[in-house]
């Protein structure tokens, strides 16, 4: 980490410190907010006694967060519009920084407090999508240009199929079982502290452990975007691109972009467009957007020729490289989804790999920052898990929760929310589990309590707006004070 931090200001060093605690106590919210989600059926079945269950879950939460990847992470910084990802200044990356954090922390806390299973996913994606909308708002933009909405609708979508999801397949995975395992003991709720059959004990600490990597994995990838936002935000010159890549990738990244531009030089172009993609990025008077990209790639490959380490690269041109790489992607892609760019099959697939391809010296996160997530993940486990717990064990059904149930829930929440991080989509814990949960609870026939379900239903309702309204409000203030 020698001289990433050089040349930096003493206010942007307190900044940065601070936006990091912030980050890691976001991380720690979470890990007690929705791995107790995790713990609850093992707890309430008594497969295993509280301590030991939640010890695990936090092993689990920590190591998920190292082999999960960072596609997730990734998706988490893509909602944010192109122009905040590429213009160089300190004000809009503090504000657009304690915005999202500030605003994130109250709504959890808040949830938490109230033992609502709440979902962190909703409340970062909102808060993301609110500094989008307020940055709209601001002289020389148009309301809502710039945020990421085909982005935002991919996620959105996913977050609101997978709890529905859950509830479903739980309940149809319940019924299946009761015809394939018809052992009534396995329907009925735990005796005193009695333990249930070993077999029924192994799966079930099996699906906790497999929630819990799932929930680190997806989840954890969340912390890592969000403290990559806050050191790209602060110091952009020294985590703009990945300074880690070795010569072959930086070969590698400058034959893409020559084959991007000859496949470019083929391609059909529908319509002209010369409306600039973001507000700081104004071509030529004529010029169109494909040869705005065109440009951009003629200059990252004069930039990366010849290179064996981006290091080379004063911090201004690393931050020039991130800009024009971003430019390149998002224009194609939005020329793609429009229709506007005429390429073969083929040729399009090709696009999309090699700007996958090139992507991959600005999409990365350092070592260090996986580390201070999976711990904070994996602490946050540890404490302040109770008030979920009892919510999803005792309130949601009408019923004490069986081992069948249990063991349904999570497995269907452990397989929807590993696929999801594979996907790169962030899909909620909460939401999944708890959802799973009542749907056991109608399968099994002993009903739910619709006190508990209408306000989880109105903290999944009220997540997304009142995020987006914390985070765009906060937004717009800091940035009157910087």
């Amino acid at each position: 980490m020698e001289g990433l931090f050089e040349g930096i200001s003493s206010f942007q060093l307190a900044a940065l410190i601070l936006s990091l605690l912030i980050a890691c106590g976001f991380e720690f919210v979470n890990g007690f907010h929705d791995t107790a989600n995790a713990v609850a059926t093992v707890i309430y079945t008594r497969t295993l006694h509280a301590w030991p269950a939640v010890i695990l879950s936090g092993i689990c939460n920590f190591f998920g967060v190292f082999i999960g990847g960072i596609a997730v992470a990734i998706s988490i910084i893509n909602l944010l519009p192109a122009e905040l990802l590429v213009s160089k200044g300190a004000s809009g990356g503090l504000a657009m920084v304690f915005a999202l954090l500030l605003a994130a922390m109250l709504w959890n806390l808040g949830t938490w407090y109230l033992g609502l299973p709440a979902s962190s996913s909703h409340t970062l994606i909102g808060a993301i999508l609110g500094i989008g909308i307020a940055n709209s708002l601001l002289p020389g933009h148009t309301f809502g240009e710039g945020v990421n909405w085909s982005k935002a609708s991919e996620v959105g979508l996913s977050l609101l199929i997978s709890p529905l999801f859950g509830f479903t397949v739980a309940g149809l995975l319940l019924m299946l079982a009761k015809k394939l395992v018809p052992n009534p003991e396995l329907y009925k709720e735990p005796k005193g502290e009695s333990r249930p059959p070993l077999w029924i004990r192994a799966i079930l600490i099996s699906t906790c452990s497999g929630v819990s990597f799932a929930h680190g994995s997806n989840d954890g990838q969340k912390g890592v975007g969000l403290i990559m936002l806050i050191l790209i935000g602060i110091i952009p010159g020294s985590f703009a691109v990945n300074l880690s890549l070795e010569t072959a990738q930086i070969e590698k990244c400058v034959k893409a972009s020559d084959r991007l531009q000859t496949l470019l030089q083929n391609a059909i172009v529908s319509e002209a467009e010369t409306k600039p993609l973001i507000a700081s990025a104004v071509p030529m008077v004529g010029t169109s957007q494909l040869a705005v990209v065109e440009q951009e790639l003629a200059e990252v490959r004069s930039v990366l020729e010849g290179k064996t380490s981006l290091r080379e690269l004063s911090k201004d041109a690393r931050w020039t490289l991130r800009k024009d790489i971003i430019l390149i992607d998002t224009t194609l892609s939005k020329m793609e989804k429009s229709g506007s760019l005429t390429l073969s099959t083929q040729e399009l697939a090709e696009v999309k790999r090699l700007r996958g391809e090139l992507r991959k010296i600005t999409d990365y996160a350092p070592l260090w920052v996986l580390v201070i997530v999976a711990v904070s993940l994996g602490v946050g486990t540890t404490i302040g898990w109770k008030r979920i717990v009892i919510t999803v064990g005792e309130k949601i059904g009408k019923s004490h929760l069986t081992y069948a149930q249990g063991a349904a829930a999570e497995i269907v929440a452990m397989s929807t929310i590993g696929v999801s991080a594979l996907a790169g989509l962030p899909v909620s814990t909460t939401h999944v589990l708890s959802s799973g949960v009542a749907g056991t609870m109608v399968a099994q026939g002993s009903g739910i309590q619709s006190s508990t379900v209408k306000k989880i239903a109105m903290a999944w309702i009220l997540t997304l707006p009142m995020s987006m309204l914390l985070s765009g409000c906060l937004f717009l203030l800091i940035r009157l004070f910087l």
